[in-house]
C-alpha cells in the first residue's frame, strides 16, 4: 500500500485503507495483488502471499464490522442509561459504594480492623493516651500562665517612666500636626485652611 494515501487515524474504520476508504490498491478478491508488491518476503511463494493478503483483508473487514457493532452497542447502552436516569456521576457513586463495601468485607480489612481494636485495648495504648492527655493539659496550663505573665508585664511597662515619656512625645507630635481638637469638631490638616468635604470612599 502507498503510505502517503493511507488513513492513519487509529479510530477510523478505514484505518490503513486508501484515501477513498476502499480497497483501491487491492484486487477483486480483496487481496493485494502480487504484481503490486515488488518483492516477496524470503520463503514465501506467490500463492502463500496472496493467501496471507486475503486473510489480512478479511481480518481487517471483521475488525471494521466489530467496531461498528461496538459503537451501536455503546449508543444503545447510553440511551438505556439516559431513560433510566443513570448519569455518569450516579454510576461513579455506585461504583465507589460497591468498592467500599468490597473493601470492608475483605480479609485484609477485617484483619486490620481486629488488629487496631486489639491495639486500642492494649495497656501500652492506654498509657500512651493518658500520657498525651496529661501533656496536653500541662501545655494548656503553661500557655495560660505565659499569657497572664505577658499581660502583667505589658501593664507594668505602660506605667513605666520610659513609656510615659514616649507617650508624651507622641502626643506632642500629634498636637503639632493636628492641632487642638474640640468636642464634635473634625480633625483638620495643619495646611488646610478652607476644608472641603471629601466624598472619597476611603
Amino acid at each position: 500500500m502507498d503510505p502517503v494515501g493511507q488513513d492513519i487515524n487509529l479510530n477510523s474504520p478505514n484505518k490503513g485503507l486508501g484515501p477513498a476508504g476502499g480497497v483501491d490498491s487491492l484486487t477483486e478478491g480483496g487481496a493485494m495483488g502480487v504484481a503490486a508488491v515488488n518483492t516477496l518476503p524470503p520463503g514465501l511463494t506467490e500463492e502463500e502471499a496472496e493467501e496471507l493478503y486475503s486473510d489480512l483483508a478479511k481480518v481487517e473487514e471483521e475488525i471494521n464490522t466489530l467496531r461498528q457493532v461496538l459503537l451501536a452497542k455503546e449508543k444503545h447502552s447510553a440511551e438505556l442509561k439516559r431513560k433510566l436516569g443513570l448519569s455518569p456521576l450516579n454510576e461513579l457513586k455506585q461504583n465507589l459504594t460497591k468498592g467500599w463495601q468490597d473493601v470492608q468485607t475483605s480479609n485484609a480489612y477485617l484483619t486490620a480492623s481486629e488488629t487496631l481494636d486489639g491495639i486500642a485495648q492494649s495497656e501500652a495504648y492506654k498509657k500512651t493516651s493518658e500520657t498525651l492527655s496529661v501533656a496536653g493539659q500541662k501545655t494548656t496550663a503553661a500557655f495560660s500562665t505565659m499569657g497572664t505573665v505577658l499581660s502583667r508585664k505589658l501593664g507594668d511597662m505602660r506605667n513605666s517612666p520610659t513609656f510615659k515619656s514616649f507617650e508624651d512625645k507622641v502626643g506632642n507630635i500629634k498636637y503639632m500636626v493636628v492641632g487642638p481638637r474640640r468636642n464634635g469638631e473634625a480633625v483638620q490638616s495643619p495646611t488646610e485652611t478652607n476644608p472641603v468635604q471629601d466624598n472619597a470612599p476611603f
